[in-house]
């Protein structure tokens, strides 16, 4: 027996569970830039149009969010615009994949399982990444061909497309390193996430600053292949050289390690419990601190860059008329500077709901794991248990908005010297985010409670918020199908009027479905 053998069969099992969870991530990555494509025909069908947008997109704070624009082009202008999320989606994507698939089978027993059959040792890691690339070539071709589709030219189409698919291969062995390293799925996610979105700053910093910053992120080589604009097709070698080095890593460091072991191993803890451990909430205080820490070290130093980017931006920067509008839907207000910061701080919303529907759905992650049939075998109650990580998913959510809007106040504030007038300015740009982040997490509740094998379903409603936000404003979808997002009856702070009604409205929202959800926790079997 060698030690790849039996991947066929994983691999076959690894597709078939994720048969639903797959399709959907691969036709969204496909499908996103071929509708942004479409709609730019339509708001620019002449080169003098599309030569208007050149001013406001080459400042520091959008080339910040998106990258650079290399070519006025309409394809040039399709890859500025959604590169970026394509990049994050299929990098979450990847990394999810293979975390799932490895260390989320070691924790739970069944990899332990599986192994004691005609399985070699490297199998369950080559399935893993084989499941994961061939989701992300899949991904990348169709967003190519549906580019053609278009009618964009050829060879942008597929430098796109190829851009797309090597950065998901990168972060997929980025992830089956940091499987190797911990014994635990959430912090494996949490490392490979902690790389995507190091690898976004970097790039965002390169891009309006020291330009060799941008060239040590994956997400830097994907947008310096240059689609449409003169491609650099020896970039995406970069990209793929790195998931060859990280992929002979991770298979090196999995044969030191014993199965269900990790390398960073997990310290003995004291002989006696401390004395906060004694309740429901010390314990979930124990679980998701690290977690937490490390998201609000993220969310300012993200809000301070963002801030600071909005000091390039005058509202008397001439653009075309439909480019002012589409800022004005998307920012909530007609001085370009005022939509820049609404719209930023609504993408920051929608980050600090990852955490959200993270922390929310570590209630699923400890009954699957078989943690918390013994914990209600105590005294302990089965809501006084969900409340107390729900209270980490709620008051976790809003310290990290408020991290983001007071960095971002300072950033901004220190540069205009008016710190005192931007902090509560943008602070309030922030919270204003956090009944809809709440939304989502009623909705987790709600599915752990009544559905709990649907709880992955939060994560998609998350994307599908991600989905209509980037191109809800672009493509004039129906109102009915943008206001399916609780992010789009958020006042658009802090260009527009502050109305409390929509942000009632959506905590209402948030405590009818986390209620709904606690009641039938209450009735249901465990497990």
């Amino acid at each position: 027996m060698s030690a790849l053998t039996g991947t066929r069969h994983l691999t076959r099992l690894a597709f078939r569970l994720d048969r639903l969870r797959l399709p959907v991530w691969v036709l969204a990555i496909a499908l996103l830039p071929m509708a942004t494509a479409a709609q730019y025909k339509q708001l620019y069908p002449t080169k003098a149009d599309l030569d208007s947008v050149r001013a406001v997109l080459s400042t520091p704070a959008l080339v910040a969010i998106g990258g650079p624009l290399f070519r006025v082009s309409l394809g040039g202008l399709t890859a500025w615009k959604i590169m970026s999320t394509e990049l994050i989606l299929i990098g979450l994507m990847s990394l999810l994949t293979v975390v799932r698939h490895t260390r989320t089978e070691e924790e739970t027993g069944r990899l332990e399982l599986i192994s004691a059959g005609v399985v070699g040792r490297h199998a369950p890691l080559t399935a893993a990444l084989v499941t994961a690339g061939l989701a992300d070539l899949v991904a990348g071709a169709l967003a190519a061909l549906f580019l053609l589709a278009t009618g964009l030219p050829a060879t942008g189409s597929l430098a796109l497309g190829l851009a797309v698919c090597v950065t998901g291969l990168a972060f997929a062995a980025i992830a089956a390193v940091a499987v190797q390293l911990t014994e635990n799925a959430r912090t494996a996610i949490a490392i490979a996430g902690a790389v995507l979105a190091g690898s976004y700053l970097l790039r965002a910093v390169g891009d309006t600053g020291p330009t060799w910053l941008s060239w040590l992120s994956p997400l830097g080589w994907a947008i310096h292949i240059r689609a449409y604009a003169g491609e650099r097709w020896w970039v995406a070698g970069l990209a793929v050289a790195l998931a060859a080095l990280l992929a002979a890593l991770a298979y090196t460091l999995a044969g030191r390690r014993d199965v269900g072991a990790a390398l960073l191993a997990q310290r003995p803890g004291p002989a006696m419990a401390a004395a906060g451990l004694r309740s429901p909430f010390g314990l979930a205080w124990r679980l998701h601190r690290g977690l937490l820490a490390g998201w609000l070290f993220g969310m300012a130093v993200a809000g301070a860059a963002l801030g600071g980017a909005a000091s390039a931006l005058t509202d008397q920067i001439a653009v075309n008329q439909e480019l002012t509008d589409m800022l004005a839907r998307l920012g909530g207000s007609k001085g370009v500077t005022d939509g820049y910061l609404g719209a930023v701080f609504g993408i920051v919303g929608l980050v600090v709901a990852c955490y959200t529907v993270q922390a929310t759905l570590r209630l699923r992650a400890e009954e699957s794991a078989g943690r918390l049939e013994p914990l209600l075998a105590t005294r302990t109650g089965r809501v006084r248990w969900a409340l107390s990580h729900l209270v980490f998913a709620v008051v976790g959510s809003a310290l990290l908005l408020a991290a983001a809007g007071a960095a971002g106040g300072l950033a901004y504030g220190a540069q205009i010297s008016d710190v005192g007038g931007q902090v509560p300015r943008l602070l309030g740009a922030a919270m204003v985010q956090l009944p809809a982040a709440w939304v989502l997490a009623g909705l987790g509740v709600a599915l752990f409670g009544l559905v709990p094998q649907a709880t992955p379903l939060t994560w998609v409603a998350l994307v599908a918020c991600l989905v209509l936000l980037e191109l809800g404003a672009l493509l004039n979808l129906s109102r009915w199908i943008v206001d399916a997002s609780p992010f789009a009856h958020v006042p658009k702070l802090p260009g527009a009027e502050f109305s409390a009604t929509p942000v009632l409205w959506l905590t209402a929202v948030a405590v009818v479905l986390a209620a709904a959800g606690l009641v039938g926790f209450r009735r249901r079997d465990i497990g």
